[in-house]
């Protein structure tokens, strides 16, 4: 059917004047198959990203000043730890950010491998002669089902979303190998939050009773210095097994 001229005009304007509105806006948010940039709110809101996709500029690797030279690729907008072949020892190493954090929200999205074993730190202390989970506090990444298969130790603080040997997260949503899943991270003064695709998995207060006992009772009584920094760089783990991650944000938060 032919449409009169003034009235495919009209539409025109109409179209034109709707696309400019929506980008206009200042909630608009990016396309969903966009990754590594900020909506609008999102800037507004204080958030700047970590990793753009392209660069490791904002990372170097834990105790040194130069981002690794293996062991860590960035691939069709993923910043990638590579698989080495061995449970403990990366190609590369971890890598922290060069900035401190002290009070802060953390948002990445992150990609299993099987068996993926890896973790994310946050108020890393750096000391040449002790590994980076031995002081930092960890929000486990980690292919839940084949280590619980295993059956060689108790996963019941290891799995994802759990605060590493501390705590178990209250709800374990889906963790499939092969799929994106969320996580973010928010670390108020004293206070912790870890989440996971939306839900919140674990809570907990720096220096608490409740925590004092939980690390006298943990693997980390024999490191004095672990949890006791109150800012210090975020840290993702070369564990030797591949995992991906992208839309790697973070924002600071005001100090109490």
């Amino acid at each position: 059917m032919a449409f009169p001229v003034i009235a495919l005009a009209a539409l025109a304007v109409t179209l034109s004047a709707c696309r400019q509105a929506g980008e206009n806006a200042p909630d608009a948010q990016p396309a969903a198959d966009l990754h590594n940039v900020l909506s609008a709110a999102e800037e507004n809101a204080g958030w700047r990203l970590l990793f753009d996709g392209e660069s490791t500029a904002e990372w170097r690797g834990y105790n040194s000043d130069t981002f690794p030279d293996r062991g860590w690729r960035v691939e069709s907008g993923q910043l990638i730890v590579e698989q080495s072949g061995t449970e403990e020892a990366g190609l590369g190493g971890d890598i922290v950010t060069d900035e401190s954090f002290a009070s802060f929200e953390l948002k990445l999205d992150f990609m299993l491998s099987d068996t993926a074993n890896s973790g994310i730190f946050y108020r890393v202390i750096e000391n040449p002669d002790e590994a980076i989970w031995n002081n930092a506090p960890e929000y486990q990444l980690l292919d839940d089902s084949v280590y619980i298969a295993m059956g060689t130790m108790d996963m019941t603080t290891h799995l994802t979303g759990d605060n590493y040997d501390l705590h178990a997260a209250v709800t374990r949503p889906a963790v499939p190998v092969g799929e994106w899943n969320s996580a973010r991270i928010i670390v108020d003064g004293s206070h912790v939050e870890h989440w996971l695709n939306g839900e919140k998995t674990v809570e907990y207060e720096f220096w608490s009773p409740d925590w004092e006992a939980r690390v006298a009772a943990s693997k980390f009584a024999e490191f004095p210095a672990y949890g006791r920094t109150q800012t210090g760089p975020i840290g993702l783990q070369d564990h030797g097994h591949e995992v991906r991650f992208r839309n790697i944000k973070v924002r600071t938060l005001p100090a109490e």
